[in-house]
């Protein structure tokens, strides 16, 4: 095991275009849980993202196109729960096959085709995906495919996910955190960011523990932020480990620079887009 330092920023030549820093494409979204997608997607807008595309249900499409013009949105037929139903599967594919990264899981919901859905995806996309809140809690449901993949694979769990995942009590895993996440990204071959204070980035032999980050970030939709950022940096052409790494960094610090002007307190997950700008410039003034 080594602990790695901070990775640079992704290249940002002056002459590229949209084209050139990369198409992200986040699946998610279901009734009552639209702003946890639109959240992920203007995460992956403010980390850069040449262009970002959200598929979602086609009940909340107005509320998730309304959040930000900046976007694409993807419409797919949903179920009489708004939720997205297996029968899009064809349709997921052939879009996360022309981006250069992916996100499943940002309001995704639960239901048994959903978890056959998030299996196939798993499984078979080649292109870099992370995978988080209920994408997680249907991996969790079907172990037997942790494994079995063919494209790099980053997992975002907060302890109760991760805690699934693994089978075990959540205070089992705040014991054991850095133990328990080097050995499931290592059996699984995937990058495991174990969230919570003091954000743990393992691949299985590097450990990045994160020191940037406060209470405030304790609420609703800053994980959907962070799954944002991640895939942003996936898409500009980072690998799994380091995009995560600088990833959790930088939202941390959006957070921290949040929680000066606001309080802790006060804080909420849309905070952190209006700051993730001046943590981006902090990071980069210090590179």
């Amino acid at each position: 095991m080594s602990v790695s330092p901070l990775p640079a920023l992704p290249d940002r030549p002056d002459d590229g275009h949209k084209g050139t820093f990369g198409r992200a494409i986040i699946v998610g979204g279901s009734t009552g849980m639209a702003g946890s997608v639109s959240l992920a997607g203007m995460g992956a807008l403010r980390s850069g993202a040449g262009l970002v595309s959200l598929v979602v249900p086609d009940v909340i499409l107005p509320t998730v196109a309304a959040f930000e013009p900046s976007y694409l949105t993807i419409p797919l037929t949903g179920d009489s729960h708004g939720r997205i139903t297996y029968d899009a599967l064809p349709a997921i594919e052939s879009r996360l096959a022309i981006a250069n990264a992916g996100a499943v899981g940002p309001g995704l919901g639960r239901s048994e085709e959903l978890d056959r859905m998030v299996s196939q995806v798993y499984r078979t996309t080649v292109h870099p995906l992370v995978f988080d809140a209920d994408a997680l809690n249907a991996l969790a449901g079907h172990p037997e495919v942790l494994k079995d993949h063919v494209g790099v694979r980053v997992l975002t769990p907060h302890p109760g996910e991760f805690a699934k995942l693994i089978g075990k009590e959540i205070s089992f895993v705040q014991q054991n955190r850095e133990s328990l996440a080097l050995q499931f990204a290592a059996d699984h071959k995937v990058v495991l960011v174990l969230k919570g204070a003091g954000t743990i980035v393992t691949d299985g032999l590097r450990v990045y523990t994160n020191q940037t980050g406060n209470s405030g970030m304790g609420t609703g939709g800053t994980g959907d932020v962070l799954t944002g950022v991640i895939v942003s940096l996936l898409a500009q052409g980072m690998s799994a480990f380091e995009a995560a790494q600088l990833g959790v960094c930088a939202h941390g610090i959006a957070g921290d620079l949040a929680a000066e002007e606001l309080t802790p307190r006060a804080m909420i997950a849309s905070d952190l887009l209006e700051f993730l700008p001046y943590a981006w410039k902090e990071i980069q003034n210090t590179a």
